[in-house]
């Protein structure tokens, strides 16, 4: 009788600070893992470490090969955080990096997170939510998805933003390119769109300009890209198409989000969101549930990639 496979989750233990683990045969030194990071929650460090590792299945193949931007938060969701796009040193001889030259001329080797070892490393420095790099680390200028990212306004309901989601959804099917929801994990849905590699991150970012001007234009009392605040009417939902530029990142599927009750970033379905929902409800305990009924619903996200339309 074969031999029942510990759940993920097990790596990282409930009963001690600091500990060093073995995931998949790589060390990994875990630090301060009893460390409140939600205190009003009751959600530790090693909490985190836990939920990460028993996502890693469906969070893994949406990361892999792809420049890590690490948001480190030391002290917690409420602490102070700071960018850190540089892989720390010391490393360990077994961690994958990806070296991106900027126009600065520097050459800045980012993590990348490649396994479950190089997932807890990583989330062991502090980072709640992960940000990936766009594109693949074999060509970091050519993307394989975009994505809009609806971000209520002042005044905006989240009602607002599931309406908007849907109207995004409705263009990208005229346009025969088919699209995943997922919570942002704090206030917005992010919209994805798997495309072939092909088009630089610049011209995709300039598709995805003139798709939210006109979405704009349409629906101008749900929506704007008015992406300067001052100028940015009340009562509207941004469609940010400013986050496909060169170099930005937004919070991965599946990543925790240092929010009051730890909301995740998640994939949903449309009939959910039509149906409504609040990204309030996806918790991590949730999110794992989700994903041993359903598996990964971005799963499609990574696959069926269509060639970006000219526009």
């Amino acid at each position: 009788m074969p031999t029942r496979q510990k759940p993920l989750a097990s790596l990282v233990p409930e009963a001690v600070d600091n500990v060093q683990v073995s995931a998949g045969g790589k060390p990994v030194r875990l630090t301060n893992l009893r460390k409140p990071f939600w205190p009003d929650l009751g959600i530790t460090k090693g909490d985190l470490l836990r939920y990460y590792a028993a996502v890693a299945p469906a969070l893994l193949p949406h990361i892999k090969s792809r420049a890590m931007v690490m948001k480190r938060y030391p002290h917690g969701a409420s602490g102070e955080f700071f960018f850190m796009k540089r892989t720390p040193e010391p490393r360990p001889e077994w961690l994958k990096t990806c070296s991106i030259e900027h126009d600065s001329g520097n050459i800045i080797d980012f993590p990348m997170i490649q396994d479950v070892a190089a997932l807890l490393w990583v989330v062991n420095l502090g980072c709640i939510d992960l940000n990936q790099w766009y594109a693949r680390c074999d060509d970091v200028d050519r993307p394989d998805y975009f994505h809009f990212d609806l971000d209520p306004g002042p005044g905006a309901a989240f009602a607002q933003v599931l309406e908007s989601a849907l109207l995004v959804r409705r263009a990208l099917d005229t346009l025969e390119m088919p699209s995943y929801p997922k919570t942002s994990g704090s206030k917005g849905i992010h919209v994805y769109v798997p495309i072939k590699r092909g088009p630089t991150q610049k011209e995709v970012w300039t598709f995805t300009k003139a798709l939210a001007m006109t979405l704009a234009a349409q629906y101008p009392a749900i929506m704007t890209a008015q992406y300067r605040v001052a100028k940015r009417p009340r009562g509207r939902v941004l469609v940010d198409y400013n986050q496909n530029a060169w170099g930005r990142t937004l919070a991965s599927v599946y990543s925790v989000r240092p929010t009051t009750v730890a909301s995740v970033s998640t994939p949903l379905t449309w009939d959910e969101i039509e149906r409504g929902i609040t990204s309030e409800q996806f918790t991590m305990d949730v999110v794992l549930k989700r994903v041993a009924r359903h598996g990964d619903l971005f799963a499609p996200a990574l696959k069926g990639k269509v060639k970006l339309p000219e526009f």
